[in-house]
């Protein structure tokens, strides 16, 4: 049985669906990974540019609500949260049981400048979040729920 792991933050359109794919790849089979969001609305392009860049897409994937996880039902073995500091007080609770991780980076959609500039400081957060699962995929924690 494979470890199922959500991760969430409050629209599910940038970090969220990085860390899934990031934990997804660098797990494999060993766990189950999601991701949804408090107010989800459309995946982040800056995001989806930078998976991209590394082999990963997700040109057209929806965003799913924490809400409607929670109507099912839903359990997971880990609930990891994504909001940075500045947002941490309207990040997503999840009831229920679950050991509950919070991995804290800056929002790619708060990022201003040109789009080369905001693309750059959204690599900085993919690479940030890449380093954090390798980190975390890589001890008896991720994978031994």
């Amino acid at each position: 049985m494979s470890t199922s792991i959500l991760v969430i933050c409050i629209h599910n359109s940038a970090r969220s669906q990085m860390a899934e794919e990031l934990i997804r790849r660098k797990c494999g089979d060993a766990v189950s990974v999601e991701s949804a969001g408090l107010e989800p609305g459309v995946l982040n392009p800056m995001a989806v540019a930078v998976l991209r860049e590394i082999g990963i897409d997700i040109t057209g994937k929806a965003t799913q609500g924490v809400f409607d996880l929670l109507q099912q039902g839903r359990e997971f073995d880990y609930v990891i949260t994504v909001c940075d500091e500045a947002s941490a007080e309207r990040c997503p609770v999840f009831p229920g049981g679950g050991q509950r991780l919070h991995w804290g980076f800056p929002d790619p959609s708060a990022f201003s400048g040109s789009d080369e500039e905001r693309l750059a400081r959204t690599r900085q957060v993919r690479d940030a979040i890449a380093a954090k699962v390798d980190a975390w995929c890589g001890t008896e924690e991720c994978c031994a729920a």
